[in-house]
């Protein structure tokens, strides 16, 4: 999941972006609307999370140009106006969950979760692909019932087209879910993390669909082309 935090705190930005991080999400992390706007045109995020108090304006304007967006991001308002009435406005103007500062980053990743759980009609707890089993709330793998250890990197990827299995991932939604704007990267670096996890997974769950991109499958009687 690639996230765009909006948050001014320099100190606090880097708090939530290291747990997040470490918990195998991309974090993109912008101090403005100026700078979150153009982010926003720049790349596909799976969620905003946004402060309301910043320099150059009330983090609310942001959201028409985050609804106006094709694949609309979940958004997540951070702030420290803990008024009924404010929460009601942020909820009305198209947010989709509010969390009052100070908060727990542990609560913020559960709370992206659940967003994610009830924006996605399609998502299940634990994915199963033949004897695959994919834990999406535990964050685990298991092949015919061994656990898989995987990378942060190829759990971010995994974790994208587990969440909606229907759906063609394209290469460049992949792409940002393993990369953010300040992350180096190689023109075929997601071939090489689509070969891992194939080797780990088995080759028949990950289909290559040419000129349209990736998805999960079980196809216990035929090999997914490379």
């Amino acid at each position: 999941m690639r996230v765009l935090l909006v948050e001014d705190d320099e100190a606090l930005s880097e708090a939530v972006c290291g747990y997040l991080r470490a918990k195998a999400f991309v974090v993109d992390a912008v101090p403005s609307l100026a700078q979150a706007g153009a982010a926003l045109r720049a790349a596909q995020y799976a969620a905003v999370l946004l402060d309301l108090h910043l320099a150059d304006g009330d983090g609310l304007n942001l959201l028409p140009q985050i609804r106006a967006l094709k694949d609309r991001p979940i958004v997540i308002v951070l702030t420290a106006r803990d008024q009924v009435s404010d929460r009601i406005a942020g909820l009305d103007a198209g947010a989709d969950d509010y969390l009052v500062k100070p908060y727990d980053p542990g609560e913020l990743l559960a709370r992206l979760r659940a967003v994610e759980r009830r924006r996605n009609a399609a998502y299940v707890p634990v994915l199963a692909l033949g004897d695959l089993q994919i834990d999406l709330s535990r964050e685990q793998v298991r092949r015919a019932g061994v656990p898989i250890a995987l990378t942060q990197k190829e759990w971010a990827l995994l974790r994208v087209m587990a969440t909606r299995p229907e759906r063609i991932h394209t290469r460049e939604s992949l792409q940002d879910a393993l990369y953010g704007f300040d992350d180096d990267a190689d023109s075929n670096t997601l071939e090489v993390f689509i070969s891992r996890l194939r080797r780990k997974l088995g080759r028949e769950h990950i289909e290559t669909l040419r000129g349209l991109g990736y998805r999960l499958v079980h196809r216990p009687d035929e090999g997914a082309t490379a």
